[in-house]
């Protein structure tokens, strides 16, 4: 007699067909249910709207853990909780992994970890974007020290493909404690509203230690860092919409560190001029405008993808396209703060910088800065030290460098906002452009205090000496008598001046001195 149970498969094939179904049944059906009844996709439906239709391979499906204590030896589920493999985003290849929380609420283990380990390491190789959907209660507890070795062994891969290719995040649930840190070294972090949340400590423990109440949500949810703490650079209102996001993104980078960015096909000329470009700027410099306006109207089809559009929104950083070719695009915001640079806003400003230039994706910076913001807060919260990285990473980066003054740039900002003197490439100014240590006001008030107290008609006299600064100082032909502006141009000539330099300079080479790296001000 036979040892085989009924319905057991009687050849190899019906084998590997009966183990194919049970791997993609994850952890059953009610667990499948109880996910979609939270409002979540499983792994493998995410998998499907993430890659091009039929696209995806599958890696690792019949993997199962390795531990033996607490009963997990007769507890075992094909794949073990996460699915990876490689597929296709827009007919380029990508390597990806999905955990799966159907199955042991998505917990790693050390073989687990060993998969996306895989998928990492394969990445390397082939030169590819890493996208992780997250969706884990953390490390698998009945596996001890082996589940956190396997996400030590995760974060150094995350460290060691940093500017080699793009890696992305899509938090979709959980990721709590240790969990963070992968997500946190990768270049981009994406969330869903009411259904992710991020952070090292639970509201529960916070209970314990500090006394404090604090919900899940407002603790960790998109909607706070996407808008406080700037873990998250996009959050969203479905799963469908963040993983359409992340397929967007990734036609804008290259497949790795020395691939350029592929081009984006357009009918929008190159040399097109915008006549109401002309107006947008107040004549008083005093009032705000949208920066985004004036972005829109200069780049291909008015299409910005923003990156941490609610944080720190006095910078706006961006991709687009200028005549086809991907950009990264830094402007300062003056309908906030006046377009002040304060500490989110420069960190903000030079992370993104930063993969922009390990990425080979061209820099177009638009200036409207009246300086750094003031305050104790922001000097006792070390805004020197947190200013001095955008300067660095401005200074450090290689990549083709373009620059726009709209209206003001002032003092030390000037030369943080990509300016000639650290190796900005081309550097146009708005007729109306005011480029001087300080603003008109602040600096004949400090210039002439001893004239103005003394003077029959205070108000003349300020009205002279506010003519002779603007006329000397404080406007945009005295730094181009110095080459420090290429060309005064008129703002309906902005996007045409602006395609001509990027196909003047897009080939530029350049590099820094030999070193292991250099210690930016962290």
């Amino acid at each position: 007699m036979s040892d085989r149970k009924p319905g057991s498969p009687t050849t190899p094939t019906e084998r590997l067909a009966s183990m194919e179904r049970e791997a993609l049944e994850g952890g059953g059906v009610e667990r499948i249910a109880r996910q979609h009844k939270a409002g979540k996709l499983t792994a493998r439906e995410r998998v499907e709207l993430l890659c091009d239709p039929g696209s995806f391979v599958e890696i690792g499906k019949f993997v199962t853990h390795r531990g033996t204590d607490f009963g997990m030896a007769a507890n075992k589920v094909l794949g073990d909780g996460v699915v990876t493999g490689y597929g296709t985003v827009a007919g380029r290849t990508i390597f990806l992994f999905a955990q799966d929380f159907t199955v042991f609420g998505g917990s790693l283990s050390e073989a687990y970890a060993g998969k996306i380990c895989r998928v990492m390491d394969l990445a390397m190789k082939a030169g590819a974007p890493i996208v992780g959907l997250n969706d884990s209660g953390g490390a698998r507890i009945q596996e001890g020290v082996a589940s956190l070795a396997g996400y030590a062994e995760i974060f150094l891969r995350n460290t060691l493909a940093s500017g080699v290719v793009p890696q992305l995040s899509v938090v979709l649930g959980p990721c709590a404690g240790g969990a963070v840190y992968s997500p946190a070294i990768t270049d981009f972090i994406f969330m869903v509203e009411s259904s992710s949340y991020m952070f090292i400590t639970g509201p529960d423990v916070i209970r314990a230690v500090t006394h404090e109440e604090v919900t899940k949500e407002d603790l960790g949810g998109a909607h706070t860092h996407a808008t406080r703490s700037g873990v998250a650079h996009r959050a969203f209102a479905d799963e469908p919409s963040c993983l359409e996001a992340i397929r967007d993104l990734l036609t804008y980078l290259p497949q790795n560190n020395r691939e350029d960015p592929p081009r984006r096909p357009t009918r929008d000329r190159p040399d097109r001029e915008d006549a109401e470009l002309d107006a947008l700027i107040p004549l008083d410099p005093a009032k705000p405008y949208d920066m985004r306006a004036l972005l829109a109207r200069v780049v291909d089809d008015g299409r910005l993808l923003e990156i941490q559009p609610e944080y720190a929104p006095n910078i706006i950083v961006a991709f687009a396209h200028l005549d086809g070719r991907s950009v990264g695009l830094v402007a300062n915001q003056p309908a906030h703060l006046a377009g002040c640079l304060d500490i989110a806003a420069s960190v903000k400003a030079a992370r993104f910088v930063r993969f922009c230039d390990c990425f080979n994706i061209p820099l177009l910076t638009f200036v409207d800065v009246p300086g750094f913001l003031p305050g104790t807060a922001q000097e006792f919260g070390g805004i020197i030290k947190h200013g001095a990285k955008l300067l660095y990473a401005f200074a450090e980066a290689t990549v083709p460098k373009l620059t726009v003054i709209t209206r003001k740039a002032y003092g030390g900002a000037y030369d943080v906002m990509s300016s000639k003197h650290i190796r900005g490439d081309v550097s146009f100014a708005y007729p109306a452009a005011e480029i001087a240590v300080m603003g008109p006001e602040a600096a004949v008030g400090i210039v002439f205090r001893e004239e103005l107290a003394k003077a029959a008609d205070p108000a003349a006299a300020r009205a002279q000496y506010l003519a002779d600064y603007r006329e000397k100082l404080a406007n945009p032909y005295t730094a181009a008598s110095l080459g420090y502006i290429d060309e005064v141009i008129r703002p309906r000539e902005t996007r045409a001046r602006l395609a001509r330099a990027l196909a003047a300079v897009g080939t530029k080479r350049d590099s820094n001195p030999p070193k292991k790296h250099g210690n930016i001000p962290l």
